[in-house]
């Protein structure tokens, strides 16, 4: 009867063990979620994803294939297993569409994570872009475990996210990511960073002061056995102020124009001269 009650409590001890074993192996989820919230600070966008409300940290791309939309009610879904990147059926229908804004980004590329959802089969990543044109992309990354019925142990789930996604060191964050070269050949767009010791802008040359205008030049002097000019029925207010100078004062009554000199009254009809007075 002892020897029996012993194998029993033995046989307990042994299942206790394994089943021990077993949940030590196993990934804590919850552990997982807390850890990825800690290392991954989400950025929140409007509500349209037109815009970021609050920036959180960027991530680098490490792998190649990665796909996002813009302008669609649902994001593009990527899916990370066996060292590679692959779309959902669905997004591969979306993407077929010769409408759907897209874009594939390329290694070392840059984005935001707005959310980390810890699943039991793996984790999913919410991606969002800088602009590139005028244009932000999103997307879900799903980073599959080796084995869809357990969660990994946290350090082994990390190692595999590390594999695709990681967090840029927070000395080279400036508050955005840089893209890389759009696509279509477009450039980059720079990121700047204050330079204390640098105005914040440059000061424009001082405008150079604009020279005195030139005083009028008075018309020569007729020569001393010239006839006196005379002013011709239909002359232009050109020809006649060529010959007579300015007027002294002139008065504009519809379409007739007066150039009163001393001792003459020229009007103009239509610009020509009409009476001579």
């Amino acid at each position: 009867m002892t020897q029996r009650w012993w194998f029993r409590v033995s046989g307990l001890a042994a299942i206790s063990l394994m089943l021990g074993l077993s949940l030590a192996a196993q990934g804590d989820p919850a552990a997982l979620q807390q850890r990825l919230n800690a290392q991954f600070r989400p950025t929140t966008t409007t509500a349209d994803r037109t815009d970021i409300v609050t920036a959180g940290d960027v991530v680098t791309i490490h792998k190649s294939n990665l796909v996002m939309f813009a302008g669609t009610a649902v994001p593009a879904t990527n899916n990370y297993k066996k060292g590679g990147i692959g779309q959902g059926f669905g997004t591969v229908l979306i993407e077929t569409n010769p409408n759907t804004v897209q874009r594939t980004f390329v290694p070392e590329e840059k984005c935001w994570v707005t959310g980390v959802q810890v699943l039991k089969d793996g984790v999913i990543f919410h991606l969002y872009s800088d602009p590139y044109n005028g244009i932000r992309y999103y997307g879900d990354l799903k980073i599959s475990f080796p084995d869809k019925k357990e969660v990994p142990p946290v350090d082994v789930a990390l190692g595999l996210i590390a594999e695709v996604l990681t967090v840029v060191p927070s000395d080279d964050q400036d508050g955005q990511p840089e893209p890389a070269p759009a696509q279509g050949g477009g450039a980059s767009r720079m990121r700047g960073r204050f330079d204390p010791g640098r105005p914040a802008f440059a000061s424009a040359p001082e405008a150079a002061s604009a020279p005195p205008p030139m005083p009028a030049i008075a018309p020569p002097p007729p020569p001393a056995d010239a006839p006196p000019p005379t002013i011709a029925i239909d002359q232009t207010e050109d020809q006649v102020t060529a010959v007579f100078g300015q007027p002294l004062k002139t008065a504009k009554l519809g379409v007739k124009e007066i150039f009163y000199y001393k001792d003459m009254k020229v009007t103009f009809r239509n610009g020509r001269v009409s009476d001579v007075e």
